[in-house]
């Protein structure tokens, strides 16, 4: 009697072999079957480790390209999207599609923006020839500022702005030059002050010497201008030149002097002779005298001299302003 385990005879005998199950029998071999990994390398598609290896060679810009891409890719798909979704709807509705007729938002702002431009060119010409040809901004007051010596009914009637005048329509050039003629104005300006005011300022001459003349004494400014005859400041000191007027070099040149000096040494000045250039002299009103020569560094003998006019002595001499003396 033979004995049997757990598995014994029994259910040895219902385990069929190859031969009763119906397979053929598969040979054991070494060699990779068909469809192994070589054969999937021939077909072209990479394996999972190149996946691996050409993510490691993508840089940070071709990733960002890459991205970029996606978006816009992803974007266009839904931009596609929704305009298929709203001509369907056109379609359902019976409505005509009006995309050949859709404008950019850019061309629609500039167009906007051309039509603002063209509009308020017009409302700009309009309004300068409503100022221009009636009176809502007239001369209605005619200013003088400035004005002490040179009485303003003169310097109105030099200007000659007829009342009631558009402020647009006055040449204020001219009629700063013809305010400008007047002997004492030096400099005129006319300005316009909306909505009715014209403004006339005027600097008026200041004398600077003094010339007698058969006529009686005339005052010079320090431009050499003879612009009145009547009787001097006290202070004033008394021009001696030949020929004095603007184009004078020595007029000039004394002039020139004049306006170096210090106010306390012009009011002790009571004559200045300049025959010519490079002989000017100065006479002060206590009898002093000082020869300056010529006009060179004239802002240097101005310091010298009044340095040398606190010591005494009746001739002071800074032609040559490196050794100043006094006799």
């Amino acid at each position: 009697m033979t004995e049997t385990g757990p598995g014994g005879p029994d259910e040895a005998a219902e385990e069929p072999g190859p031969a009763e199950s119906g397979e053929s029998p598969v040979a054991e071999s070494d060699e990779p079957a068909a469809g192994s990994g070589e054969a999937a390398g021939e077909s072209g598609e990479p394996a999972a480790g190149s996946d691996v290896r050409d993510a490691d060679f993508e840089g940070p810009r071709r990733r960002a390209r890459r991205e970029r891409e996606e978006r816009r890719v992803a974007r266009d798909r839904a931009v596609a999207i929704e305009h298929a979704r709203r001509e369907a709807k056109r379609k359902v509705n019976g409505q005509p599609s009006d995309a050949p007729n859709t404008l950019a938002r850019g061309t629609i702002r500039g167009l906007k923006v051309l039509l603002w431009s063209a509009l308020a060119s017009v409302v700009a010409v309009a309004l300068g020839l409503v100022l221009y040809f009636t009176p809502a901004m007239s001369a209605r007051n005619v200013l003088v500022s400035g004005a002490a010596a040179v009485p303003q009914e003169q310097v109105l009637a030099t200007a000659a702005v007829a009342p009631g005048t558009p402020l647009l329509q006055i040449d204020t050039d001219a009629v700063a030059e013809r305010v400008a003629m007047i002997r004492r104005v030096a400099t005129a300006r006319v300005q316009r002050e909306y909505p009715s005011t014209l403004r006339i300022t005027v600097v008026e001459r200041v004398p600077v010497v003094v010339k007698d003349y058969p006529d009686g004494p005339h005052l010079f400014d320090r431009d050499g201008v003879d612009f009145a005859t009547e009787p001097p400041p006290p202070t004033l000191p008394y021009l001696d030149a030949d020929h004095p007027g603007p184009a004078d070099p020595a007029t000039k040149a004394a002039l020139e002097v004049m306006s170096a000096l210090p106010p306390d040494v012009i009011a002790q000045v009571g004559r200045i002779a300049a025959p010519s250039v490079a002989s000017i002299a100065l006479t002060l009103t206590d009898g002093r005298v000082v020869v300056w020569g010529t006009n060179d560094r004239t802002e240097e003998k101005a310091l010298k001299l009044a340095a040398l006019l606190t010591q005494p002595g009746h001739t002071y001499d800074v032609s040559s302003p490196d050794l100043p003396t006094v006799k």
